[in-house]
């Protein structure tokens, strides 16, 4: 992130695939552009994925999280026009309208009248998501991504170490075993062996390419010197960490059972037409070795508020129930569990909706970098009619992907996880190598070890990975193995109960597809790699630095009085 960072900022803060352009030549920046924005559409569609699965028939969370778009304009325009500067007043305002978001939350989803107004389905908070997207995308920065990012991040920062004290005063017992029968990769929430899944299932936490794509192109332009790209780019990253340590024990404290009720396929745990979803899920998940009855599904769903928490993939829901019985009990229980559960919503829906927001637009610059190539026009960022095509593009090319996910009836999360671990970490590779070639062109050769060493790991884990997923013979594994079996069994007639034949064929063609994609990431990863090593080597020949930065600008003598005219003509 840092590293990125560092590099965007000294090249007018541009993107991730421009920068590969301008230092490793115009071929292998094309094919990194292209790579960057297919990359990005599968992250955003998975992080969608998140929230979609965190909201679905929930309106108690879905309200509290559609309060906060006009609460994010009203603090947008209250910082540009009302009070400018006032960020201490207005942060205090949004604060303290998040608590009444949650709290009033409680009412409208009590309620028999207004509780139907904010319960959606899957697919209907696909469109809503994709809609928010493209409004958010072509906005103003200032008026909605913003202020909502404002407050997320304290918001994200203030929960966690919240949390983290909640667990040193808890002492919660880990509850999940440290190694199950699933060890050998047959388990219900992932498949693989542990090597080198593992790697690719745990992402953002420990390294993510989508930080690249913003610490370029968008964040340089935020910082005020670039002093601070270490605190915000270095920082940010040990933060993320963070967030991922609170995560592992939040859901290592819930009883096994239950983690596995809310995380594993629907398809697995009640097959279409089963009359009781949560005493065949208590079933289905107590023959695995983890017993569980249908009296605690349904205590738990109470007891968080929520009609049911069987199959609620993604991670957030886990989180939040993890979260909710710690800071319930840390303060005493104050408040009931429903509101920490929904708190802890807010908290993970805000800062995911604040990534789609930032990589939706962070993807339309890459996909008018693209268009440039064909139409010059279309590559200005201040055309209206080229920003809102690109936006469209973009936010309907990450909303087929998540619709496909939502209607998946292995659950979606289950399909799309591995490729979204695969192309982010591989893009996090490229974007090292990146930095490993901007080192040898800057003759600081002597430093470039701390981009390589993480850059060959994670090609190793990546490139395995991805091999794994697309050729593997085994149908638990292997995309193209899957497809094959599901088109055996429409080929044959013999389609299980669980599922119809438009659902078998609709897993063969998303199957097929994720197939695809991951050969050509893999593709593009090695090219990249060649052309990374093609370019360090041209370096090394050459005594003098060859690095493309932009020449130093000093500021001006009268900058006071230039701030001071432009305030007054604003």
């Amino acid at each position: 992130d840092f590293m990125v960072l560092f590099v965007s900022t000294r090249r007018d803060g541009r993107s991730l695939g421009e920068l590969v352009k301008e230092e490793m030549g115009a071929t292998a920046g094309v094919i990194a552009l292209v790579a960057c924005f297919m990359i990005m559409v599968i992250i955003l569609a998975v992080l969608a994925m998140i929230v979609v699965k965190a909201l679905t028939h929930s309106p108690w969370g879905t309200y509290t999280v559609a309060f906060t778009i006009p609460l994010a304009i009203f603090m947008g325009i209250y910082l540009r026009y009302l009070r400018p500067g006032r960020i201490g007043e207005v942060s205090v305002i949004g604060l303290v309208f998040l608590i009444f978001a949650i709290i009033s939350g409680g009412w409208v989803a009590a309620s028999p009248t207004w509780a139907p107004y904010f319960d959606f389905t899957g697919v209907q908070l696909t469109w809503m998501l994709v809609g928010y997207g493209f409004v958010a995308a072509v906005l103003p920065v200032w008026l909605l991504l913003a202020p909502r990012d404002y407050l997320s991040t304290f918001l994200k920062i203030g929960t966690i170490v919240g949390l983290a004290v909640g667990i040193l005063i808890m002492r919660p017992t880990l509850t999940m075993p440290a190694l199950t029968k699933f060890v050998d990769g047959t388990g219900p929430v992932w498949t693989g062996d542990l090597f080198p899944f593992l790697f690719i299932t745990i992402a953002c936490g420990a390294v993510s390419g989508f930080h690249a794509l913003i610490s370029s192109g968008t964040t340089p332009k935020m910082l005020a010197n670039e002093g601070q790209a270490c605190f915000i780019g270095y920082g940010g990253m040990l933060m993320e960490s963070f967030v991922a340590i609170m995560a592992l024990v939040s859901a290592c404290i819930i009883d096994p059972g239950v983690y596995f009720a809310m995380n594993s396929p629907m398809a697995v745990l009640a097959p279409a037409g089963t009359a009781d979803v949560v005493a065949s899920a208590a079933q289905v998940v107590s023959s695995w070795g983890f017993a569980i009855t249908p009296d605690t599904l349904h205590q738990i769903a109470n007891e968080v508020g929520e009609q049911s928490i069987i199959s609620r993939a993604g991670g957030a829901p886990t989180l939040a129930v993890g979260m909710a019985y710690i800071l319930h009990g840390a303060l005493g229980g104050m408040m009931d569990v429903a509101f920490w559960y929904h708190f802890a919503i807010l908290f993970e829906a805000l800062f995911i909706l604040t990534a789609v927001d930032a990589g939706t637009r962070a993807a339309r610059f890459m996909l008018q970098d693209l268009l440039g190539v064909v139409s010059p026009g279309l590559k200005r960022t201040d055309s209206l009619p080229a920003n809102l095509l690109a936006t469209a593009l973009c936010v309907l090319a990450w909303g087929y992907f998540l619709h496909q996910g939502v209607v998946d009836p292995l659950g979606g999360i289950n399909t799309l996880w591995p490729l979204f671990g695969i192309a982010n970490q591989m893009l996090a590779g490229m974007a090292l190598m990146l930095c490993a070639v901007v080192l040898f062109k800057m003759k600081r050769q002597r430093y470039a070890w701390v981009a390589l060493v993480p850059t060959a790991w994670l090609l190793i884990c990546t490139l395995t990975a991805g091999w794994q997923k697309a050729f593997s013979p085994d149908a638990k594994i292997g995309f193209l193995a899957i497809a094959n079996k599901f088109q055996a069994m429409i080929d044959s007639g013999n389609i299980p109960p669980q599922y119809t034949e438009s659902q078998l064929a609709q897993l063969v063609f998303n199957n097929r597809l994720d197939a695809g994609l991951t050969i050509f990431f893999m593709v593009v990863v090695v090219v990249l790699a060649v052309f990374s090593i093609k370019t360090a080597l041209a370096a090394l020949k050459i005594d003098k630095p060859t690095a493309n930065e932009t020449p130093y600008e000093p500021m001006p003598e009268n900058v006071d009085e230039i701030v001071t005219q432009a305030k007054g003509a604003h």
